[in-house]
């Protein structure tokens, strides 16, 4: 189907078959998740020598680990003997080493070689080039990072940057000491949808009048539909009623320590390329990781951040959890609806940004269609 001549004040979107082609998605991943910084999963989870969580990473399995040095250690989820995945479980801990289940090779946590079945009969068996597979790691904002290439691109420029020009000030993200914060609650989405229309969604409000009543009942700029990702060292305030960013405006734990006058009584949304969503808000943080698994299906995992006395608050912390949990829901059920259009003849040419959202071309399709190339 041609696509129509567009009128100044719309914007194209992708084609319809970049939502919708498997050979597509194959290509992102060798394009996108293995040359960019991957958010991975809160450190916490990596608190302790020999603590390790898995994930998949394009079309990687990847383990990070907690060495008995303290630092973090990232690998390829794959014995170097017959490649048995090393690690089936996605969280776990092991006191030394990492054992093969299958023959037994068995790895140190700085991924080296240590013993393998007969191993005195193969001298000639580097223990390093026959570790484990490194993969590059980062913490930042509390969070473990991987990257997947050789090269990895600068984390400076494309991950920290972002977030500061988002605040228009370098210092601004460190009012909420996130690194100091503690996972209060996590949700898995399995959202059936792209993971380019989940990322589009996130950066737009104009849909938020229509099925986030909650939220804009507490962010009341938001009706109008206007999002504010792109406005350097802007928040949106809350609505005159709200006292705190839980789902009926009441409650909340006050404001962290260091969130500046400011800051308080606002909302701070920032999107990190290609898989990170971050929202700032006076007493919490709630930080998205997705994890793009299929053309067609995306898990998203969501954290709740709050100062280390308030995950045992009980009822109240379910009160303010429950905001950004049914903006989830809301927003995951309105992309799953669009996913399955994705192949309609309407759609070949691809949709339209209004005005509101046309700094989603300018923000992500530009990035995208710049990293991506030709398919």
């Amino acid at each position: 189907m041609t696509a129509p001549l567009l009128p100044p004040s719309l914007m194209a979107t992708l084609p319809g078959r970049y939502y919708s082609d498997p050979q597509i998605f194959d290509l992102e991943q060798d394009r996108l998740f293995h040359q960019f910084w991957y958010g991975f999963t809160h450190l916490s989870d990596l608190d302790a020598p020999g603590k390790y969580r898995t994930a998949q990473v394009g079309k990687e399995n990847v383990i990070v680990v907690r060495s008995h040095d303290g630092t973090l250690r990232a690998f390829l989820n794959v014995c170097r003997h017959r490649g048995t995945r090393l690690c089936p479980e996605e969280f776990g801990q092991v006191k030394r080493n990492f054992r093969c289940s299958y023959h037994s090779w068995t790895y140190s946590l700085d991924g080296r070689l240590v013993t393998a079945p007969h191993i005195a009969k193969m001298p000639d068996v580097d223990p390093l080039e026959w570790g484990l597979k490194q993969v590059h790691v980062r913490e930042y904002l509390g969070y473990a990072w991987v990257c997947l290439a050789e090269e990895p691109p600068s984390f400076e420029d494309t991950v920290s940057r972002t977030v500061t020009e988002r605040f228009g000030d370098e210092e601004a993200v460190g009012s909420w000491a996130i690194p100091d914060l503690k996972v209060g609650r996590r949700i898995s989405y399995e959202v059936k949808a792209n993971w380019k229309i989940v990322v589009e969604n996130f950066m737009e409000c104009y849909h938020c009048a229509s099925i986030h009543p909650e939220f804009v009942g507490v962010v009341t700029e938001y009706a109008k539909g206007y999002a504010a990702q792109h406005y350097v060292g802007r928040g949106i305030s809350f609505g005159e009623d709200a006292e705190a960013f839980t789902v009926d405006g009441t409650g909340g734990f006050g404001k962290l320590p260091g969130v500046t006058e400011e800051q308080d009584r606002k909302y701070w949304g920032v999107t990190i390329n290609p898989q990170v969503f971050i929202n700032f808000v006076p007493d919490h943080v709630i930080f998205h990781r997705m994890f793009p698994v299929a053309v067609d299906r995306t898990i998203v995992e969501c954290d709740w951040l709050y100062a280390q006395d308030v995950p045992d608050s009980g009822p109240e912390l379910d009160h303010s959890v429950e905001l950004f949990h049914r903006i989830n829901q809301q927003d995951f059920d309105a992309c799953e609806r669009c996913q399955v259009n994705m192949k309609s003849r309407v759609y070949e040419p691809g949709g339209v940004l209004v005005p509101h959202e046309h700094h989603i071309g300018e923000a992500f399709h530009d990035w995208f269609t710049k990293a991506f190339g030709a398919p």
